[in-house]
């Protein structure tokens, strides 16, 4: 029997490892100082445009800065690291003392985990904060009677801030807000409920700021939001305790990163659930229960699905919405819907004047629909069809980057109109897209220019010339004729890598690491994805148009505030969800073809519950955490040496064994290959 105690306790362990919560793996604070990721730890729930949060001098683009001590209070909208200093920042409440509005509030401590936030201040009072969807709860604690409020409905961040319009009843404050959105491009506008305590006593201050006294020593304050009015959002408030709620917001993160299972060296599988945390953020749901919302063009509708907005598209169409298509596939029906639905009521590359939520960008929505069609996801291309056509006959073409992603839409919607039936007009558009050779010769063929190195150089957005050339993912067949054939490509990928000429900081050539997969060499691609993923990097670009100034020397992610290098934006989840893909061995080859590139994962085990009943499981034979080369693979028992799955194989369900070893093995992954080609008929 004392033999047996010791096993039954180590499998005991085991077994409480396996069964361990995710949501307690998840470091919140990632990525929340500086530019490194622009991420705040607030409080909030999957998908929820309820982001309560603090607010802090000085701040980065949430409103945050974690090493800042002085707060200025609490808001309850923010878009989680994109740019244009960020979007949101609405309805700020500061807990005062004695009525007074200049109340210093200084940090002493702070916790948060998925879901709850917790500050205490030198002044001695507490704050709490957990969310259910679109509902944010307050807890305040003070350190005498004196305790109370101040409300300011016309905060946001970087002054955006329209017009509000509020009426008080009691202790009910209501109204909406309208305030500019990312890059002050367009306009959402939030309707409100805020409930006090019973005891609260309202003093208005000026037209917008409110000053609230006698709310006692224990206050709890609910905000409801809605897109369609104020009555619907204060059915948003609720009976439940701040601890239930907070226990519910706990258990949704548990449920929602236990869709992915991954076994492994516990500082990896920390980083992994950190940042799939942020990767299941947005978009936001804005319908109410009963299928209401308010529609881009400012209509109220009624949908039977779940209506999704806050879009940062032309970022994560490249990362982020292929993870959520694979794992999340009923949420990701309902953002397909919601997408296709943007052409429906007036869609705008940039947010249009009657959004529901903050919102950034949407270029490359054709894309993302096409790809979700693909992968099966239904879509009412008809319907939207004459919108469809009207977007793409206003396609940019008026810089090199442009012509190139223009190009990329020109293909997308040669294909929707093929799936369309309109085979002729599908024709027409192809040879439009095919244009993009004439461009590339133009700009992109020429590597001996004293400016193919220059951040914007021609008029280039975010990027150069090499990190752009390579952006023509639906037709690399294409490219590599272009670049000599695929030898040539081949060495002008050495000479791009070699020369530090890859930027990690932005989304222009996130897919250039995985082109090694469609040449010869394969490995190449095994070996850049696990530097950027967990190795030392060399990154000489920036976002503020630099080169070789202060080059970063290691690792990208990093389990810290700190998080990411310099002017690196998480954008919406695009960054952290190229982490989650890379790090279980997958990666898209091509955003529109349902196609992922296979590398050996980070983890020993990898388990994607990708629908219900359906679990795909990617397992590493003879596991060395420091082995990244494939050796071989085999999928449900059957030996494959090529380097890609579709996504039908995936998320119906099955066996993945990848053998790695310490060196490449150069013949695998080198017949069979997926290589985008497009040709006219």
């Amino acid at each position: 029997m004392k033999k047996i105690i010791p096993v039954l306790l180590c499998l005991l362990v085991f077994s409480g490892y396996a069964q361990q919560q995710k949501n307690k793996l998840v470091n919140v604070f990632l990525g929340t100082s500086g530019d490194h990721g622009q991420m705040s730890p607030s409080a909030t729930t999957p998908f929820n445009m309820m982001n309560l949060g603090p607010q802090t001098n000085p701040h980065q683009h949430t409103g945050y800065e974690y090493y800042a001590k002085k707060f200025e209070g609490f808001t309850h909208t923010r878009m989680e690291g994109v740019g244009c200093t960020g979007s949101g920042g609405n309805i700020l409440i500061k807990p005062i003392l004695y009525a007074d509005v200049e109340t210093e509030l200084i940090r002493t401590t702070q916790q948060a985990t998925p879901g709850y936030y917790h500050v205490n201040f030198k002044n001695g009072i507490d704050a709490q904060m957990t969310v259910a969807q679109n509902l944010g709860m307050h807890n305040y604690s003070f350190p005498n009677s004196n305790g109370g409020l101040y409300i300011d409905l016309s905060f946001a961040l970087s002054n955006r801030f329209v017009s509000e319009n509020h009426e008080i009843r009691r202790n009910l404050i209501s109204g909406y807000v309208d305030t500019k959105t990312t890059c002050h491009a367009g306009m959402y506008r939030i309707y409100y409920s805020i409930k006090l305590p019973e005891t609260a006593e309202i003093q208005q201050l000026d037209a917008h700021k409110l000053l609230v006294k006698s709310v006692g020593v224990n206050a709890v304050v609910q905000v409801g939001f809605s897109s369609v009015n104020a009555g619907y959002a204060k059915k948003r408030i609720t009976s439940k305790t701040f601890n239930q709620l907070k226990k519910e917001a706990s258990a949704s993160w548990d449920k929602k990163l236990s869709h992915i299972d991954v076994k492994g060296e516990q500082d990896r599988v920390d980083l992994f659930y950190s940042l799939l945390y942020r990767s299941a953020q947005s978009p936001f749901l804005v319908s109410e229960e009963d299928g209401t919302f308010r529609a881009t063009d400012g209509s109220v509708q009624n949908e039977d699905y779940k209506v999704y907005n806050g879009w940062a598209i032309w970022d994560n169409y490249r990362e982020q919405l292929p993870l959520l298509s694979m794992v999340y596939s009923e949420v990701y029906k309902d953002i397909t819907t919601s997408i296709a639905n943007l052409y429906r009521f007036g869609k705008k590359n940039w947010a249009t004047e009657h959004e529901t939520s903050p919102t950034v960008r949407t270029e490359h929505a054709m894309v993302v629909l096409l790809d979700a069609y693909k992968k099966g996801y239904q879509v009412d291309f008809k319907a939207i069809k004459d919108s469809l056509l009207g977007e793409a006959k206003t396609l940019d073409f008026g810089a090199p980057d442009k012509a190139l992603e223009s190009s990329y839409d020109l293909w997308a919607m040669s294909e929707l109109l093929n799936e369309m039936g309109d085979t002729n007009t599908g024709k027409d558009y192809l040879n439009k897209a095919l244009d993009y050779k004439a461009y590339w010769d133009k700009d992109f063929k020429d590597l001996t220019k004293s400016d193919v190195d220059r951040m914007q150089a021609r008029g280039l957005y975010q990027g150069t010339i090499w990190q752009y050339r390579w952006f023509v993912p639906w037709d690399i067949n294409g490219l590599q004729g272009l670049a000599g054939g695929s030898a040539a490509f081949t060495n002008q990928l050495d000479q791009f890598f070699e020369e530090f000429n890859y930027n990690h900081a932005n989304q222009p050539d996130l897919q250039v690491p995985g082109l090694y997969n469609a040449t010869k060499q394969p490995y190449k691609s095994q070996k850049l994805f696990r530097e950027i993923l967990l190795d030392t990097v060399v990154q000489t670009y920036f976002n503020d148009n630099s080169k070789g100034i202060d080059p970063y020397v290691g690792r990208i992610y990093q389990n810290k505030p700190k998080a990411y290098i310099r002017t690196m934006d998480d954008d919406a989840g695009t960054m952290s969800s190229w982490f989650v893909l890379h790090s279980i061995g997958l990666s898209a080859a091509n955003v529109g073809s349902p196609v992922y590139y296979l590398t050996a994962p980070i983890f020993e085990e990898v388990k994607l519950n990708t629908a219900p009943g359906k679990t795909f499981k990617i397992s590493v034979k003879n596991y060395n955490k420091d082995h990244f080369y494939v050796k071989s693979a085999t999928l449900n028992g059957k030996p494959i040496n090529r380097n890609w799955l579709t996504h039908q194989e995936i998320t119906s369900g099955g066996n993945l064994i990848i053998e790695t070893s310490k060196l490449p093995n150069t013949s695998w992954g080198t017949t069979n290959q997926f290589i985008t080609k497009v040709e006219l008929n």
